[in-house]
Order: structure tokens, then C-alpha cells, then sequence
């Protein structure tokens, strides 16, 4: 995906889940999709309860993600659901574009400096801590370095809808301690409202942080 802002028609405020759905699959028809417009799109909807509740799926053991559109093949919208202190390992994005709108609660987001040529070794470099709050839009994409993303209430759960461009079907995690790399397999918790089963199917989808 490319950053273009030739030719590229003004979008109005999706009102609802579908009509997002309806203006993503329009932006993303072209191999040129300007970021900008797409984290716009996305900022300009805002959450309601209604829209992503059919897609919620909480698991009391681990973050959950699950698929509510597959896009035309050139992304993944995934509402991700977090129990009170869960949260991602630090994990990377297979060089695709990551949008991440919270819907409900809040979200921290630690970005991390990629582990240096002494992998295994070196303890690994954070370089921003920023809270994302209901109806805010983050981006990253692999030039940006690692992120880690958790839910720190201890009172309260959260929800954000995700992105993917292109879509990836594993990514790398690390080990803060060392820079440790290890390759993980992206699954879902559910997928269109429906659990899903089978070989990793209740996993999470990116690496736990070792005390979940």
C-alpha cells in the first residue's frame, strides 16, 4: 500500500459498522491507498456499543481477537477484547500497516526500538508510552519499531477495532529482556460473531507476556 492522495474522493462519517465496512472495501479497490485517508475513515467513526458487541468474545485467561471482516483480500478488520490487565507481548507487523481505534476502555501502547544486531543479549529500548483513549486512532508499521499494547485497569475491560494491510498470517514477538525473536501464527478467537475451534483456535493471536 502505497501513499497517494491523487484522485481520492471525500468520504462522509460512517454511521454504523457496515457502512465502515462499505467505505474501507471503497479505499481499498485501489493498490494506492493514501494512509492518511484510511486512519480519517476510522477516526471518523465513532464507537457504539451496538456495532461491535456481536463481535466481542472475552476470554478470562488471555486477550482475544476476532475477525469481523476480511476486506477484498487487502485487509483484516479484527476487534480485539481485553480482560482487566491483559495485554499483547511486544511483537512486530510483517511490514503491513497496523490501524488501531479503541471502542471501548482505554489502551496503553509501549514502542519499542528494534532489537539491535546483539539479539539475545541486550535488554530492549522503549521509545514512546502513550494511553489511547475511546474513539482515538493509532498507527504503526514496522519503520515505526515494536509495539506492545495492553489494557493496565484492573477494573474495567476494553475493546479496539484493528486493521491490517496487508492482511499476515504470522509476525515475529520478543522477549523485552533479551530482543529474542520468535515467530508466532496469527489466529482467531472468532471469526463473523462465530467461535471458532480446532489446532490453536483459543490462542491468541501475537505472544502473551510471560506472566499471563
Amino acid at each position: 500500500m502505497c501513499d497517494s492522495r491523487v484522485g481520492k474522493p471525500y468520504f462522509k462519517e460512517p454511521s454504523c459498522m457496515e457502512e465502515l465496512i462499505e467505505t474501507l472495501n471503497t479505499l481499498f479497490e485501489s493498490d494506492c491507498v493514501n494512509v492518511e485517508e484510511v486512519q480519517s475513515v476510522m477516526e471518523n467513526f465513532k464507537s457504539k456499543e451496538s456495532d461491535w458487541r456481536r463481535f466481542a468474545k472475552f476470554d478470562p485467561n488471555r486477550y482475544t481477537r476476532n475477525l469481523v471482516d476480511e476486506g477484498n483480500g487487502k485487509y483484516n478488520l479484527i476487534l480485539l477484547c481485553w480482560g482487566e490487565g491483559q495485554g499483547s507481548g511486544i511483537h512486530s507487523h510483517s511490514d503491513a500497516h497496523c490501524f488501531l481505534k479503541v471502542m471501548d476502555g482505554t489502551l496503553r501502547e509501549t514502542l519499542y526500538e528494534w532489537p539491535s544486531k546483539s539479539e539475545g543479549r541486550t535488554k530492549m529500548k522503549v521509545k514512546k508510552i502513550a494511553d489511547c483513549e475511546m474513539d482515538q486512532v493509532a498507527y504503526i508499521n514496522d519503520s515505526y519499531g515494536v509495539h506492545r499494547v495492553e489494557n493496565t485497569s484492573n477494573v474495567e475491560t476494553a475493546v479496539s477495532l484493528h486493521l491490517y494491510s496487508p492482511p499476515f498470517e504470522s509476525c515475529d514477538c520478543f522477549d523485552e529482556r533479551t530482543g529474542k525473536k520468535q515467530s508466532v501464527k496469527i489466529t482467531f478467537w472468532s471469526k463473523f460473531g462465530e467461535r471458532t475451534y480446532g489446532v490453536g483456535a483459543c490462542k491468541s493471536a501475537v505472544y502473551q507476556p510471560e506472566n499471563n
